[in-house]
């Protein structure tokens, strides 16, 4: 049963922060509540204060230009970046991420920012901002910080946000010339969490299809999401075979951490890496031809 409390609905950026600094420890932020109201219902979380930031319209936006890349505000709902021209032209990943994010009901209401926020290390936008190198914008009442996406998840449901912070913008970079970006997630119900989570993004150089970058990140295999750094080492610099992209899956699977749980086992989970980082990787090297 969800405890009493005071509802409190800013409408400015401005205002929430005032507030997220009056309140500091007894007060929660939602917003959109699709996790949140879930622990409230638990027991779990029984804040004196929620501080309900959806009508903050300020963060409601996607921006995308020539030289900054795009620009997502915090309060963007799922189902928007899904629908978004601007998204699907220029990052397509991002949108073909979102059309198997939970369900229609939640992409509606959820926000990009709360995703982000809650930390669970399953979620599927993390992946992908991770292979795009996006960075994220925080706001307190002392100013703004920018962070990597990839430094921002701590724990399990425990983030980089200072108290008195609020995420505002999530910014990631124009892709660079013959990129391509893949997301695939292992689920047995269609609308539900990652098993195991892939994300790749391939550069290759403009000769002979050597591969001049890579991304691997990984969701739902460790206790936040990760990038495989040393699964990246194993393509760099080379020209990309089936026996690499083995490889780099097997390498991949070492360096997850995942836990057993009533989804799946550790042991699964990490022959779960091991397939779909080749499988992803394959399918962002035939992208980063064509583009």
């Amino acid at each position: 049963m969800i405890r009493d409390f005071e509802y409190l609905t800013p409408k400015t950026l401005e205002e929430a922060l005032t507030l997220l600094d009056k309140y500091g420890d007894e007060c929660k932020v939602i917003a959109g509540g699709q996790s949140l109201l879930i622990l409230m219902k638990q027991g779990l979380v029984a804040p004196e204060y929620l501080i309900d930031i959806k009508g903050i319209t300020e963060l409601n936006y996607i921006k995308s230009d020539a030289k900054e890349g795009l620009r997502i505000g915090a309060l963007t709902p799922h189902r928007a970046i899904e629908k978004s021209p601007v998204v699907r032209n220029g990052f397509a990943v991002l949108a073909e991420m979102e059309n198997r994010l939970a369900s229609i009901q939640t992409r509606n209401w959820g926000t990009i920012g709360g995703n982000l926020c809650h930390g669970d290390p399953a979620g599927d936008p993390a992946p992908v901002l991770i292979a795009l190198n996006a960075n994220l914008k925080m706001a307190s009442l002392k100013g703004e910080r920018t962070t990597a996406i990839e430094d921002f998840f701590l724990d399990y449901f425990e983030t980089a946000l200072e108290p008195g912070e609020l995420l505002t913008e999530i910014q990631v970079p124009v892709v660079p010339p013959h990129t391509g970006t893949v997301y695939i997630k292992f689920n047995v119900i269609e609308s539900d969490l990652a098993t195991v989570g892939v994300a790749v993004s391939i550069t290759l150089g403009s000769s002979e299809g050597i591969c001049q970058d890579v991304r691997i990140a990984l969701g739902a295999a460790a206790s936040t999401p990760v990038r495989a750094k040393q699964a990246e080492a194993v393509l760099r610099g080379k020209k990309i075979t089936d026996n690499l992209l083995r490889e780099a899956g097997q390498i991949a699977s070492t360096e997850a951490e995942p836990i057993s749980d009533i989804y799946a086992s550790e042991e699964y989970r990490r022959e779960l890496v091991k397939v779909l980082v080749k499988r992803v990787s394959r399918e962002a090297l035939a992208r980063a031809k064509q583009a």
